[in-house]
């Protein structure tokens, strides 16, 4: 391994980079979050609000961060996404935000989640279901476990978004993403509540798709605003199915955002052939 000054020098300024050029970028705030919701509605795609705390946020101030955000006028079928961890998964906060979020017809999902924290997220999850029935969680279908999630929540009125999953499963990780995936999809169809279908792969999308509308589960695709979009919109439209775009807010956006396209030198070329049409590889 490469451990030359040089090299020390610069894996330090790649890792010191996202925060210092996020520290240069406005954050996106609740006005600029409702402003590209309104953009969006008028295109037909409904919108999740997610807050990304930056350094300096405690608890108490990401509980009012998303008061800001519930409080801005947002289009119908808006809602909002919520890491329970930073939370400390305490059940007083998220009932504040789940409540503020009720005012503002806005449901809340609890989002993505290292393994660790999954069995307290689902705890928080079943602690707002009574009084917010449309509140979620996001499941990883490279987890193994996420079929026996899936079964858990199976009789339940919870939003469930289908992720790839940004942590490898600790035991034993999908050797096959795709199938994984569609595997997770086949565990969910046929339930009442709504699946959300989030991935930028159009093969994937339109397979998982057709898997959920076969069964009469309802279904949406949801994506990260900013990533490359276009054929995987296109095959929901095809299908009659709603979108929606994820919307990153918050100080710790941009640092987030800046290290993953770092790490992910292929993203302009994604984003290229998604443009111009051309097949996955």
């Amino acid at each position: 391994m490469n451990d030359t000054p040089l090299w020390r020098w610069l894996r330090a300024r790649r890792y010191a980079l996202p925060q210092q050029a996020g520290g240069w970028l406005p954050a996106p705030d609740a006005a600029a979050g409702a402003r590209i919701a309104r953009r969006l509605s008028r295109r037909g795609i409904a919108v999740t609000l997610g807050y990304f705390q930056g350094d300096a946020d405690g608890a108490d101030a990401i509980v009012a961060a998303y008061g800001r955000i519930a409080a801005t006028p947002l289009p119908p079928g808006s809602y909002l996404s919520v890491k329970a961890p930073p939370l400390g998964f305490c059940p007083q906060r998220l009932r504040r935000i789940a409540e503020a979020g009720a005012a503002g017809g806005l449901p809340v999902l609890l989002d993505a989640h290292a393994p660790a924290d999954a069995d307290a997220t689902l705890a928080a999850l079943a602690a707002l279901l009574p009084d917010f029935p449309d509140s979620g969680i996001a499941l990883p279908a490279r987890w193994r476990r996420s079929a026996a999630d899936a079964a858990r929540l199976s009789g339940t009125s919870a939003r469930i978004r289908v992720v790839k999953g940004e942590w490898a499963d600790p035991l034993c990780d999908a050797a096959d993403g795709d199938a994984a995936y569609l595997r997770l999809i086949d565990a969910l169809a046929g339930r009442a509540a709504p699946v959300a279908v989030a991935t930028h792969k159009p093969a994937l999308a339109a397979a998982a798709l057709d898997r959920l509308l076969a069964a009469g589960t309802p279904c949406e695709l949801e994506q990260l605003r900013g990533l490359p979009g276009r054929r995987t919109l296109v095959a929901a439209r095809t299908r009659g199915v709603g979108t929606r775009l994820y919307v990153p807010l918050g100080p710790g956006w941009w640092p987030y955002a800046i290290d993953k396209a770092l790490a992910r030198p292929h993203l302009p070329l994604w984003y290229l052939r998604d443009r111009i049409g051309l097949a996955d590889r």
